[in-house]
């Protein structure tokens, strides 16, 4: 038997430890130009990045938070989670996108696709506010999110009660995405970093199912790197993500760097077998992500990273992944002035 796995294993990998078979073109459906400060390196190092990592389309999108540097903290933080002060909802961030968005050169602006992120997923009035966003800059806007909630550490630092994906707050958001023809891109953890089954996996389903108009992309599938940490693999995730996909066709994948690794490829590189499978049979559903937030020298490193997961599928479905399928949940309105001027018969 182990003889057998170690065969399969090596026939798999042959693709990513040899020439690489494709030329990758890519779509990024998770970048944030801002990190948790709202501070970002700006247009042209953007710019440079995404040209370097073969990025012809990207989300362009806020943090809905701030990290607070606390009077009682003895430095400036890092990261949100650097210490122990809380964060706060920042809905200024939906401004400085707008603002980095029109300095854009005006060839680059059909590539990055700005989503609304700014606005407190509890608040009663965030639809009402999204809506006034969108109306005050009439095709600007071409998705909402990342929407923070259940986000292991980075929730329990947010002031205010821990956000769920079927709140009524969000409920009153989904109806908007639908009515504007928006994705929604959702932080949505299936379970915490302790609990080994899928804790809040009722939460990310109902607002499926009670939105069926609407198109959700799960943020890394649920995972996060915290999670890995505290419990390893969870061995429920695939059978889960399989079950939604099949119950849900408006569900899409977040392939985003927590799910590389350890989900798709092993330590080695290896794909895995069981995600190649699923991926195959659903080929317009998954999406690559690289989650930097506010600096764009590491994007070719995590879009780069997913050639031996790509390279183990048939190639019409690595190119759906890896490129058109990020085009196909945006507005239809953005999909045809894209359809213009390129060609995605690749």
């Amino acid at each position: 038997m182990y003889f057998k796995m170690l065969f399969w294993a090596l026939l798999i990998a042959l693709p990513a430890i040899g020439v690489r078979a494709h030329n990758f073109r890519y779509s990024d459906i998770h970048l944030h130009y801002v990190d948790f400060f709202q501070e970002s390196a700006g247009i042209t190092k953007l710019l440079e990045g995404v040209a370097s990592a073969k990025i012809e389309h990207a989300v362009f999108t806020g943090i809905s938070v701030a990290k607070e540097w606390d009077e009682n903290e003895p430095v400036q933080p890092r990261y949100y989670a650097g210490d122990d002060a809380k964060a706060y909802w920042y809905s200024a961030t939906d401004t400085l996108i707008a603002h980095a968005y029109k300095q854009l050169p005006a060839e680059a602006k059909t590539r990055f696709h700005p989503f609304i992120s700014g606005f407190n997923p509890n608040d009663m009035n965030a639809a009402a506010r999204i809506k006034d966003m969108l109306n005050r800059d009439p095709g600007l806007w071409q998705g909402i999110g990342e929407v923070f909630t259940r986000h292991d550490y980075l929730t329990a630092l947010i002031y205010g009660k821990a956000p769920r994906a079927n709140s009524k707050a969000l409920a009153k958001v989904y109806r908007v995405a639908a009515e504007y023809d928006l994705p929604i891109l959702l932080h949505s953890n299936i379970t915490s970093k302790r609990e080994r089954n899928p804790l809040y996996l009722n939460e990310f389903e109902e607002a499926l199912r009670t939105n069926p108009d609407v198109r959700f992309i799960w943020a890394h599938a649920g995972t996060s790197m915290e999670i890995y940490r505290t419990q390893g693999k969870m061995a429920f995730l695939l059978p889960t993500v399989e079950q939604l996909l099949g119950k849900y066709p408006n569900l899409y994948i977040d392939l985003s760097w927590s799910v590389l690794h350890p989900y798709l490829v092993d330590e080695l590189g290896i794909p895995d077998p069981a995600w190649l499978d699923l991926v195959s049979r659903y080929p317009t559903r998954f999406m690559l992500g690289s989650d930097v937030v506010g600096t764009f020298g590491s994007l070719s490193k995590y879009m780069f990273g997913f050639e031996p997961f790509l390279n183990a599928l048939p190639h019409a479905v690595a190119h759906q992944v890896a490129l058109s399928n990020l085009i196909s949940v945006l507005p239809a309105e953005r999909q045809k002035e894209i359809q213009k001027t390129e060609d995605w018969d690749q």
